[in-house]
C-alpha cells in the first residue's frame, strides 16, 4: 500500500501505529478473531468470492479490486472439495496474520531506480508504505495436508515415479488433479479475503492515529500478488499449469491481466527481504515471459533454518538490536523474533540485483522498514 505521507509526517507516530496494529490484527501461532466466527455457509462464500466477499462486507472498497491479482477471485474454486476439518480451521482465522514470516510493515522509500515506472505505481522518495504478508492460514495448511495423502495414492495409481515423496502428484486433468485445483483455488480466495480485511484494519489504524480519513492519507493498494499458487495460463499459445512456489508473477507491460493504470509499466513485483534490511518493488518484463513463464523470485530466501536461527540468537535481544537500527517491532513471541532475525535470511539486495540483471524483473524502488508486527 502507498500513502501521501512522507517519513517526516510519521516519525513520531511509528510506535503508536505498530502498537495499534498489534491490537487490531491478531497474530501468532493459532491466532483467531474473537469478534466473529463465520458460519459454514458464509465461509463457503469467502472461498468462492475471495476479496469481493470482504469488500461487500465492508472491508475496503471496489477500487481495490483491479489492483489484486485476478481481481481477488480465482474462478475455478470449488469449496465442496474442501474438508470439514479445513472449514473448521478457517472459520475464526479470517482477518488474522498468523505466525512465522508473516508481517505487517510500515516502511519508507529509500531509493527510486526508475522514476517513470515509480510514478505510474504512485511511488516517490521518502514515501510511507505498508506491506502485508500473510495467506490462507490453517485452512490452506489443512487443504495441503489433506491432498498430500490423496496425491500419494494418485502417484501410485498413475505410475508416476517420485524422486522425492514431497513431489507426490496427479495429472492435472485427472479427477484427483481437478479436485485439488478446486480446493487450492478456494484457499487462494480465502487468502485474498484475509489480506483485504487486514488492509481495511491498516486503514482504520492510520485514521485513528492521524485523526483523518484514509482517503486523505492516500492509503491505496499498489498491488496484491500471490507467491504460492498454481495458475492455468497461456504461454506461447500453449495452455499450462504454472506453479509459483516461493515465486511471484512478473507480467510485462501491455499484458491483458494488468490494470489499465499499469499497462505501460508492467506488473508491480513485490519482493520482501527481512525485518532489518529492506524490501523492493520491481516491475514485470517481457524477458520473464520468454524465460520463466512470467515469474520471478518472491523473497530473499532463508540462510538458516528456524531452529538454527533460534540457536544462533541465544542470549541476544533481537528486539533491542532492531531498536538500535531504528525499527520498532511487536511480535507474538520472543521465539518468532529469534527465528526471523535478519541474519537468518540472504541479503535481499543481492537477490533482486540478480533478477534485475537477468532481466526477469526491473528494479523500481527500495523500501526500508520503520516498524512492524510479526506473527
Amino acid at each position: 500500500m502507498r500513502s501521501v505521507l512522507s517519513v517526516h509526517d510519521i516519525k513520531h507516530k511509528i510506535e503508536g501505529l505498530v502498537d495499534e496494529f498489534y491490537l487490531n490484527i491478531p497474530s501468532g501461532v493459532g491466532s483467531r478473531r474473537k469478534d466473529f466466527k463465520l458460519s459454514k455457509d458464509e465461509l463457503r462464500k469467502v472461498l468462492k468470492q475471495g476479496a469481493r466477499w470482504a469488500i461487500e462486507n465492508g472491508y475496503g472498497t471496489h477500487d481495490d479490486l483491479p489492483f489484486i491479482e485476478d481481481e481477488g477471485q480465482i474462478g475455478f474454486a470449488l469449496p465442496e472439495n474442501v474438508s470439514d476439518r479445513a472449514f473448521e480451521r478457517g472459520r475464526d482465522q479470517l482477518g488474522t496474520l498468523g505466525a512465522g514470516n508473516h508481517f505487517v510493515e510500515i516502511g519508507c522509500i529509500k531509493e527510486i531506480y526508475d522514476e517513470d515506472i515509480a510514478s505510474i505505481f504512485g511511488l516517490f522518495q521518502d514515501q510511507i508504505t505498508v506491506m502485508i504478508h500473510t495467506g490462507s492460514r490453517g485452512l490452506g495448511y489443512q487443504i495441503c495436508d489433506d491432498y498430500i495423502k490423496e496425491m500419494f495414492k494418485a502417484s501410485e495409481k498413475y505410475g508416476i515415479s517420485l524422486p522425492d515423496r514431497q513431489l507426490c502428484c496427479a495429472p492435472v486433468e485427472s479427477p484427483e488433479g481437478q479436485r485439488y485445483l478446486g480446493a487450492m483455488a478456494s484457499a487462494a480466495n480465502y487468502a485474498f479475503a484475509n489480506r483485504q480485511m487486514i488492509t481495511h484494519w491498516v486503514r482504520e489504524t492510520f485514521e485513528h492515529i492521524f485523526r483523518m480519513s484514509a482517503n486523505r492519507i492516500g492509503l491505496s493498494l499498489v498491488y496484491d500478488v500471490c507467491h504460492n499458487i498454481a495458475k492455468i495460463e497461456k504461454h506461447k499459445k500453449t495452455t499450462l499449469c504454472v506453479h509459483r512456489k516461493g515465486a511471484t508473477r512478473a507480467f510485462p507491460a501491455g499484458d491483458p491481466a494488468l490494470p489499465e493504470r499499469y499497462m505501460k509499466a508492467g506488473q508491480p513485483v513485490l519482493i520482501p527481504g527481512d525485518m532489518g534490511r529492506a524490501s523492493y518493488v520491481l516491475s514485470g518484463t517481457e524477458r520473464a515471459m520468454e524465460e520463466t513463464f512470467g515469474s520471478t523470485c518472491h523473497g530473499a530466501g532463508r540462510l538458516m533454518s528456524r531452529s538454527q536461527a533460534i540457536k544462533t540468537s541465544k542470549g541476544r535481544s533481537v528486539y533491542k538490536e532492531m531498536e538500535l537500527r531504528g525499527i520498532y517491532v511487536r511480535a507474538a513471541s520472543r521465539a518468532t523474533l529469534m527465528e526471523e532475525m535478519p541474519e537468518a535470511y540472504k541479503d535481499v539486495s543481492k537477490v533482486v540485483q540478480v533478477v534485475n540483471d537477468a532481466g526477469i524483473s526491473r528494479l523500481v524502488a527500495k523500501i526500508v522498514p520503520l516498524g512492524l508486527i510479526k506473527g
